[in-house]
């Protein structure tokens, strides 16, 4: 087909326009230094305009045969601007499959650092895949993975180093989803434990599967509390405090004098020290702001809990030591938080999303989260004012305390 273009007459083409060669292709000039080829066609009754690049860069013949290529595509059913697109696509999941799982960790581990709670937690994730993962997979890229990598790197420490081996696998599992095309709809997580992965690994002894950690019968909770208060010293205060707010053990140690309002009763911890990233507000029942009383004539500092003498928080054992002392090694600190939980459930008749948020749980239900936006303060403060009450005598197994919500 014998064109109305010619390359001499292309290249003094500047005053912007769509110039037909013939056949469906044209010259397409903007601006004197933008020019390039566009094949126009129709399919399935729809016209498509397809482009073949820039006229510095392809000549006049390379555009016609390209035009040629494409109408040959569409003899066979092919669009050819769909095709292109489909090439692009496979090309870009190929570079991201190349590049390799310890890029990868690298990069997720980059860009949750400042979402963990402390440098610690980031060190831990590069330790645990650099000794257990990247030895095996490290160099392979990530899309090339499989369920076999992942049996092979877990069988040696699946049974010795149990807690390592759970902590190593869910590790693998966030970054090769990080890792992942969003776009691939059949993709499949290989870390990810199915039955198939969980019958290649070595069955765990009764004694190393993972354990709850020891909670005192609540029925119990008001004796424990009463030889809590014989013991002395700001870390038993620390203790009772923590069981009389069900808070964690962090939040209580770094507790600080401007996060409490003792008129108000209500104790007010940042986002930052808080597991679910958002400030929480605990009402403080009579038992609780007892507690506080008596350390407020040893303040030395901003923390509610000193280390004493110093304006530093208690350490992380500091309560756990109380619990040696008292010999209670079936109690752990963490461990009352269940205890109050199991209390809630069983003795009261306070509705489950207030106990829940006592405890600062998140919502687990999406949906639901996005429409419960409120702290139930007012309904926890009756809750927590039940549960002081509780812990405050000692009751016999199967007694029931009937609790009123207002």
């Amino acid at each position: 087909m014998r064109g109305r273009l010619s390359q001499d007459g292309v290249a003094k083409i500047d005053k912007p326009g769509m110039y037909l060669d013939g056949g469906g292709l044209y010259l397409q000039v903007a601006g004197p230094q933008a020019r390039s080829w566009i094949y126009r066609y129709t399919l399935h009754r729809k016209a498509r305009w397809h482009g073949l690049g820039s006229a510095r860069e392809v000549t006049l013949a390379q555009a016609r045969d390209l035009r040629d290529d494409a109408r040959t595509q569409i003899r066979r059913g092919v669009d050819p601007v769909k095709a292109r697109k489909d090439e692009r696509l496979q090309a870009r999941v190929a570079e991201k499959k190349a590049v390799t799982f310890r890029e990868r960790a690298t990069q997720y581990i980059e860009a949750h650092k400042e979402g963990w709670k402390n440098q610690k937690h980031r060190e831990q994730w590069v330790s645990t895949l650099e000794a257990y993962a990247c030895p095996s997979i490290g160099d392979l890229p990530a899309g090339s993975i499989t369920a076999s990598h992942i049996v092979d790197l877990l069988r040696p420490i699946w049974t010795d180093k149990a807690e390592t081996a759970r902590r190593v696998r869910g590790r693998i599992e966030a970054i090769l989803d990080y890792a992942a095309d969003p776009d691939e709809a059949l993709y499949r997580n290989p870390a990810t434990m199915t039955t198939q992965l969980m019958k290649k690994l070595p069955k765990l002894s009764q004694s190393k599967r993972p354990q709850h950690h020891p909670a005192l019968p609540y029925d119990e909770i008001g004796a424990f509390m009463h030889s809590l208060r014989q013991q002395q010293g700001i870390a038993a205060s620390a203790l009772e405090f923590t069981i009389l707010t069900a808070a964690r053990t962090g939040e209580v140690l770094k507790a600080t004098w401007p996060e409490i309002d003792l008129g108000g009763a209500v104790w007010t911890i940042p986002p930052e020290r808080m597991k679910t990233g958002r400030e929480h507000r605990v009402p403080l029942g009579d038992a609780a702001l007892a507690v506080l009383e008596r350390m407020r004539p040893m303040a030395s500092g901003r923390f509610v809990f000193p280390s004493f003498g110093k304006d530093r928080p208690l350490s992380d054992m500091a309560m756990l030591a109380v619990l040696r002392r008292m010999n209670r090694s079936d109690v752990t600190v963490h461990g009352c938080r269940a205890t109050f939980r199991t209390w809630a459930a069983e003795r009261t008749s306070f509705p489950r999303e207030v106990a829940e948020a006592a405890l600062a749980h998140a919502l687990k239900d999406e949906t639901e989260a996005a429409y419960q936006r409120g702290d139930l303060v007012a309904k926890r403060r009756r809750l927590m004012d039940a549960w002081g009450a509780f812990c405050g005598k000692a009751l016999a197994t199967g007694a029931v305390v009937p609790l009123r919500s207002a």
